[in-house]
């Protein structure tokens, strides 16, 4: 059961994705590791011998010096040298897992999230200010990290929730585990409700 206001009743939420078992924290943790594996960007590059500047002359001559034998002052052992298997910004991070195993994911995630009391079903209504958002989130003591999930991104909520710290506007259908398990409340609309057990229980119809 959420609550939607401080003296509301009680509204009913699909036992289908709010009350499942969750066995252990396996696929959770896939799931989470996946999200950010999968939003990773691979900016890190480093020059391999041949893209480093310079180099082209010969230290010293091959034969009679007593030293090692060098063709280039940008071999990888030398410093300013190449630099052996570094990342080339063309490395894929991403981690896969089966729109099954991301919705079973999203069930327990959620179940656990009602269980610890962080779910709220109430709209959250604005004519776009973000002062009347600032306002909800106090009346209803909201001072942490809030998800709040809505069937359709309206123009002025976007507007209204861009600019606030610790605060995040997704629609229902582009949940994550990530999202659930990071914040301390999650205020879903009702109109939200019937989309989410639609999705997550889709692959049971």
């Amino acid at each position: 059961m959420a609550e939607t206001t401080k003296t509301a009743v009680k509204t009913a939420l699909p036992k289908e994705v709010f009350a499942v078992e969750v066995p252990n924290h396996e696929l959770l943790k896939l799931a989470y590791d996946a999200f950010l594996a999968n939003n990773r960007l691979a900016s890190a590059t480093t020059k391999q011998r041949g893209e480093v500047r310079g180099g082209g002359k010969k230290p010293w001559k091959q034969k009679g010096t007593g030293r090692a034998r060098f063709g280039s002052s940008r071999n990888p052992i030398w410093r300013g040298g190449g630099i052996v298997f570094g990342p080339s910004g063309n490395e894929n991070y991403a981690k896969k897992i089966s729109t099954t195993s991301k919705r079973v994911a999203l069930r327990q995630a959620l179940t656990l999230a009602e269980q610890a009391g962080k779910v709220v079903v109430k709209d959250v209504k604005t004519t776009g200010k973000t002062a009347e958002v600032i306002q909800f989130l106090a009346d209803n003591k909201f001072d942490r990290k809030v998800l709040i999930v809505v069937d359709e991104k309206t123009p002025a909520l976007i507007r209204a929730t861009s600019n606030i710290q610790n605060v995040l506007l997704v629609r229902s259908t582009y949940l994550s585990v990530y999202y659930i398990l990071n914040a301390d409340k999650i205020v879903i609309a009702p109109a939200a409700i019937a989309t989410i057990k639609t999705w997550l229980v889709k692959e049971e119809a």
